[in-house]
């Protein structure tokens, strides 16, 4: 690793608890953000120039699934249930070790080079050591959980677990995984959601997450007939049922959230509980818009994912930003989700819901150097009068140069470093040929 890098010449968007933006140097020292300045001198093992570029901290995605980067362009047009029992589970079921491994390395360099440095993620119930190793070989961050699933008719034998054995599972990883790669690495339970989890495996998480100090990432509330079911077969709404399971608190991670009532607001807010709001993906699956300025307005912790490949299609947070934007301009008026809270969303409020602020998220001296150069010398984004602005309604995810992560350039001048970009789509090229003949998916 390089033990020294400068950045010079940028306009740094700190993302500081002052919205500070410096146009100078940052100067990275043994993984970590020593100096931030409108000019640093002295000598750097490698000087990066960032005249008419952003410097800004990493994004961080608050739901992500490697597992199913394969899948992309593999279940389109379909609504969430049908869209898991007709695709996404046969799929997941029919992965083997090497093709998880593709498919993590195939979302990783998707990631990185368009700025993501951190992720959570959830995996399918087998084989997540491999993108355990993956995260660690490619020196990206994330806390990755194994998928939780004891429940469900329809469910695949070969993901259908007994809840013992998934718990037993998942607490291996947590033992051999959690802290890994200089704490690059986290780890976190990921049971998939209420209606594939009997009450008592979800009542255990709740538990062994306190006990062990870890997070809980699962979905909440993402389809109308999703909250039927568990309404159905609970009496009680989906976010309601969960906290009364103890599902609640800072260390949780509801994905979607898109159908709440007030009270599940107020509850989330009470609690502390984290959403991550994914909009692209709650448009293509047609689930609906969540209620993001509402959620703010009352003080929830609102973050940003992409969700998987096979339902977005694309791991882009330029686009995620965009389009949380745009939606809620919409329904609520222009004034409403400015892009300086929407940036926020993409970096130091996610770092914050994973428990990560005061290691990663903004630019600030001390924090792990997780960090982004961002070229808006484009056609697509000038002119421009405000580069929060420009960050959010006009870039793209390849105007990203550079990509650093914990001190290590992952990806410089386009070319990843830590990945051969090269193999990477030839393995995942051929790697969902086979998976896609195992899962007897045919186009």
């Amino acid at each position: 690793m390089t033990r020294s890098i400068l950045i010079k010449g940028g306009d740094i968007v700190t993302m500081d608890e002052h919205g500070s933006i410096v146009h100078g140097d940052v100067l990275v020292r043994d993984g970590r953000i020593a100096e931030v300045g409108q000019k640093i001198d002295g000598a750097a093992d490698e000087v990066i120039e960032a005249q008419g570029a952003a410097v800004l901290p990493g994004f961080v995605q608050t739901h992500i699934h490697l597992c199913q980067t394969l899948f992309r362009g593999a279940a389109d047009d379909l609504s969430l249930i049908d869209w898991l029992k007709e695709r996404v589970w046969p799929m997941e079921a029919a992965h083997t070790p090497e093709s998880i491994r593709a498919s993590a390395q195939l979302g990783i360099a998707e990631l990185i080079k368009g700025g993501t440095t951190c992720a959570l993620t959830m995996e399918t119930v087998r084989h997540t050591e491999e993108v355990l190793r993956v995260v660690k070989d490619t020196g990206f961050r994330a806390t990755v959980g194994k998928c939780m699933m004891d429940k469900g008719d329809e469910v695949p034998a070969q993901l259908r677990e007994q809840a013992r054995a998934s718990i037993d599972e998942s607490l291996a990883l947590i033992k051999n995984w959690h802290g890994e790669a200089k704490g690059r690495i986290h780890c976190c339970f990921a049971p998939r959601f209420a209606i594939s989890c009997t009450k008592e495996l979800l009542s255990e998480v709740a538990v062994l997450a306190r006990q062990h100090g870890l997070m809980i990432h699962t979905h909440a509330s993402e389809n109308e007939n999703e909250c039927e079911i568990v309404e159905r077969e609970s009496g009680m709404r989906n976010v309601a049922y969960l906290d009364s399971l103890g599902i609640s608190g800072a260390h949780v991670m509801l994905a979607h959230c898109v159908h709440l009532v007030d009270e599940e607001m107020q509850a989330l807010a009470t609690s502390k509980t984290n959403v991550s709001h994914c909009p692209s993906s709650n448009l293509k699956l047609g689930s609906g818009i969540a209620p993001v300025a509402a959620m703010l307005e009352r003080g929830i912790s609102v973050s940003l994912g992409a969700d998987g490949a096979a339902c977005n299609n694309r791991l882009d947070m330029f686009t995620e930003m965009r389009t949380a934007a745009l939606l809620q301009k919409a329904l609520h008026g222009p004034e409403v989700v400015p892009a300086s809270r929407v940036l926020r969303m993409a970096t130091i409020d996610g770092a914050r819901a994973l428990g990560l602020a005061e290691e990663i998220g903004s630019i600030e001296v001390g924090k792990r150097a997780d960090l982004i150069v961002v070229d808006l010398n484009q056609i697509h984004s000038r002119p421009f009068t405000e580069i929060v602005s420009a960050l959010v309604y006009s870039a793209q995810a390849t105007d990203v140069r550079t990509t650093i992560i914990d001190g290590q350039i992952v990806m410089r001048d386009r070319e990843l470093t830590t990945l051969d970009e090269a193999s990477v789509l030839e393995d995942s090229t051929r790697q969902a040929a086979a998976l896609h003949a195992r899962a007897h998916i045919s186009f």
